[in-house]
């Protein structure tokens, strides 16, 4: 298992500066992770700092409550990828969902995947607030709309990811759509975990001692 190629090596906090993502960028270089998740105001920077690289630059739309309208979630994408993004993460509007205008959101999907000309997308559900009803039928909504990720968590709210959620989603996306784990993965046991019950993409800021932790169990 090639682990860093699972990794979105992670920082959104929102204290980061300058310094804090030039490290990400070259910790992600060292690792050849997928890509680098960082807010939109740092994907300039980023996409210069990794230019001569394979990792790629992912950002956040409506991040991290996605209340935002369609029309600013779509021009919050847009400009993402003018400003050099190969990745987008959006989160859905989880109000629209407690209502079930499941044509709203999927509207609000088609709209932004249309909007970002094939580059990959990610559709954030916020397990944690949603039922395993709920949970099901976004993960419908995202095989029907043939984006390239569900993605668990934003890592914001009072969960992450957890295994039960990633293994009902498994059980009834279709097998075009992938999955992302995002939130306190801490550990390889837990990256390791996630990938075994069908993620294919991890989103952690532990990265670097993920595969640290990888690195000594394959020396012993």
């Amino acid at each position: 298992m090639e682990l860093n190629k699972y990794i979105d090596h992670t920082n959104l906090k929102v204290t980061s500066n300058l310094k804090d993502i030039e490290k990400l960028c070259e910790e992600a270089k060292k690792y050849h992770f997928a890509s680098v998740c960082v807010s939109p105001y740092y994907v300039k920077l980023a996409k210069n700092l990794l230019k001569d690289s394979t990792v790629s630059v992912c950002t956040v739309i409506g991040f991290p409550n996605g209340y935002n309208t369609k029309e600013t979630k779509v021009f919050e994408a847009i400009n993402a990828i003018e400003n050099g993004a190969d990745e987008i993460d959006m989160v859905i509007n989880i109000e629209a969902l407690k209502n079930k205008e499941y044509d709203y959101i999927k509207e609000e999907i088609e709209e932004i995947r249309d909007s970002i000309d094939g580059h990959i997308l990610k559709v954030i559900i916020e397990t944690c607030y949603l039922d395993k009803n709920e949970i099901i039928k976004m993960t419908e909504i995202c095989s029907e709309t043939f984006v390239n990720f569900i993605k668990t968590s934003t890592g914001f709210g009072p969960k992450g990811a957890q295994l039960e959620d990633i293994e009902l989603i498994n059980k009834h996306k279709n097998e075009i759509l992938e999955i992302k784990a995002s939130g306190g993965i801490k550990t390889l046991e837990e990256a390791e975990a996630m990938i075994n019950k069908g993620a294919t993409r991890l989103g952690t800021s532990n990265g670097v001692e993920i595969m640290k932790d990888g690195i000594n169990n394959d020396g012993r």
